[in-house]
């Protein structure tokens, strides 16, 4: 029987690593994300955990020893935050590229400058292109959930690709919630031992990311390109079989109270169970609206977002990046994901909760009244920025 237990989810991605049963553990420790390395050091120091915990100077150091591990076959697990991302991103490319099934969960923390230890999306945005697969958590138990779903996923010998768990940095990785631990026998039928097909031996040579000259480079990185975007059909498999074994369904793009909306605001992460208070409210009083959570960001779900919006009028996505001199990036790719669709909602962006911000009920209403105002106006302008607490409008076509 399942566990009712009350856990920051810093600390339930780290009870989901031990029941996952790792070999290696290297990490550097970084607001708001030193919860999980200091956790897994004490459940290792203690015994609660048998694995090889490597103390690194620096996530760079982190990366590059998770690299080792996953070399010689070994279940690999990190974690970090904004900056310390930053540091790693060289090595991040290294990982994907060389089919290293490494798990890494980020509480994600906005970019400096100005200096800021806050949550919002600018770290997860710097590295969308990094071949990970990336997941977004609303809550702490999924946080476990995701964690856990990870591995069996980035495993699995028809993907061997590492994968990224977000989720946002204080607003869940500091926050106590309730959430629910599984019994290890079911975690175990769910995760079987890891066996990587291409471990490095003594007995048998080989070599891992050698030097690529151009007429073999683009052959390499399409190769990869193709291995990718198939992960996303063993990605679906494992939330359903995740499903089965644990009651809990997790989807790529999450629909709430959507039927019949001819408005939908789109969010990823924690602010997505805020904007469910505001969709309740609205649907109460008779508004037409409703809410789409994104919750696979890479590789991205064209046609489940394709699906989950056709019906809608008006499409207000709230980003929580900016890309200098573009502007919200999830409002960029959605809205190329809907270019050749007749027809098509009037897509509006929204940024707002930077470097930690907190959006309220109160904002979240204020957002899709304002993004409905500006799909009305029909506004040509690209983009349009607005002193509206901080945040910018992006006008949508």
């Amino acid at each position: 029987m399942s566990k009712r237990v009350a856990l920051e989810a810093s600390h339930a991605a780290a009870e989901a690593v031990k029941m996952a049963d790792v070999d290696v553990i290297a990490a550097y420790p970084i607001t708001p994300q030193t919860h999980i390395p200091e956790r897994l050091a004490e459940m290792v120091a203690n015994g609660e955990l048998d694995a090889a915990y490597i103390p690194v100077e620096s996530e760079h150091s982190a990366m590059s020893a998770c690299l080792g591990s996953a070399a010689v076959g070994a279940r690999t697990f990190t974690t970090t935050a904004g900056q310390g991302l930053e540091l790693m991103h060289e090595a991040v490319y290294v990982a994907s590229s060389m089919r290293f099934p490494i798990v890494m969960v980020i509480c994600d923390r906005a970019l400096s400058a100005p200096l800021s230890v806050w949550g919002d999306h600018s770290d997860a945005m710097a590295v969308r292109d990094t071949g990970w697969i990336q997941v977004f958590c609303q809550n702490n138990q999924e946080a476990f959930d995701m964690t856990l779903w990870a591995f069996r996923v980035g495993e699995d010998p028809k993907v061997l690709f590492p994968v990224m768990v977000h989720f946002d940095g204080f607003t869940l990785s500091h926050v106590t919630e309730p959430l629910f631990l599984p019994e290890q026998e079911k975690v175990d039928r769910f995760l079987p031992k890891f066996q990587y097909p291409f471990a490095l031996n003594p007995a048998k040579p080989m070599t891992h990311g050698a030097f690529g000259p151009p007429d073999i480079y683009s052959e390499a990185k399409i190769a990869q390109e193709v291995a990718f975007r198939k992960s996303k059909g063993v990605i679906i498999q494992g939330f359903k079989e995740f499903g089965d074994i644990f009651g809990r369904y997790y989807h790529p793009v999450e629909p709430y109270r959507t039927e019949g909306a001819k408005t939908l605001l789109l969010t990823m992460g924690s602010f997505s169970e805020t904007a469910k208070i505001v969709i309740d409210e609205k649907r109460d009083k008779g508004e037409s609206v409703g809410l789409i959570s994104l919750r696979l960001w890479r590789p991205f779900p064209f046609e489940e977002l394709r699906q989950a919006v056709k019906s809608a009028e008006v499409l207000v996505v709230f980003d929580r990046c900016i890309s200098c001199g573009m502007g919200g990036p999830v409002f960029s790719e959605v809205k190329s994901v809907l270019y050749d669709e007749a027809p098509r909602p009037k897509v509006v962006s929204i940024t707002g909760g930077l470097g930690g911000r907190d959006i309220s009920v109160k904002d979240f209403e204020y957002v899709i009244d304002r993004g409905r105002e500006i799909a009305e106006k029909g506004s040509e302008k690209m983009l349009e920025t607005v002193g509206i607490r901080g945040e910018m409008v992006n006008i949508g076509g």
